[in-house]
């Protein structure tokens, strides 16, 4: 795997920094010194509880959360982290929304802050449907360390696919 899997929209000394750190082996140090604590929400149903009490806090007047959960088909690399989904449709003379987030299983294995980020931005697609400056604003609103969390989440998937091709 190369760096332009997961740090495509990077600029390139970025992503030859991100590289040498591998190299190095600093990578595996500062991750795991940065980003100790695995989270404990294993199953869809503490999924739904943990996006649920964000969207609670941030979000409360937005449409409720119809399904949620963790999805062993999601491809990270075309799918980037989660999935949101949103369809209306109409029941007599109401509009009906279904929202639904789906998580890629590999992340039930991720930090707690990498999981938070991915529900931050799928929970932002609510509001705002595109990757505009008012979507990273209202994800930067409920999580101010966002972006840092979106790129070491990115150096992770790099640094995990790294390793797994290192054991074979």
């Amino acid at each position: 795997m190369s760096t332009v899997n997961y740090l495509a929209g990077y600029p390139e000394h970025i992503q030859q920094q991100a590289q040498a750190l591998y190299t190095s082996g600093k990578l595996t140090t500062y991750l795991t010194e940065k980003y100790s604590q695995q989270h404990q929400i294993q199953s869809d149903k503490a999924l739904y509880a943990y996006i649920n009490d964000l969207k609670q806090q941030y979000l409360r007047n937005s449409p409720p959360l119809s399904q949620v959960k963790y999805d062993s088909k999601l491809k990270v690399i075309q799918h980037a982290l989660g999935m949101h989904t949103y369809q209306s449709r109409m029941h007599g003379n109401k509009l009906k929304a279904h929202n639904s987030i789906r998580v890629a299983a590999l992340f039930k294995q991720a930090p707690t802050e990498f999981l938070r980020m991915i529900v931050v931005h799928e929970l932002a697609h609510f509001k705002e449907k595109e990757h505009n400056k008012a979507f990273y604003q209202l994800c930067q609103h409920m999580e101010p360390a966002y972006h840092q969390l979106e790129f070491d989440t990115r150096l992770w998937l790099l640094w995990r696919d790294k390793e797994a091709c290192s054991l074979k």
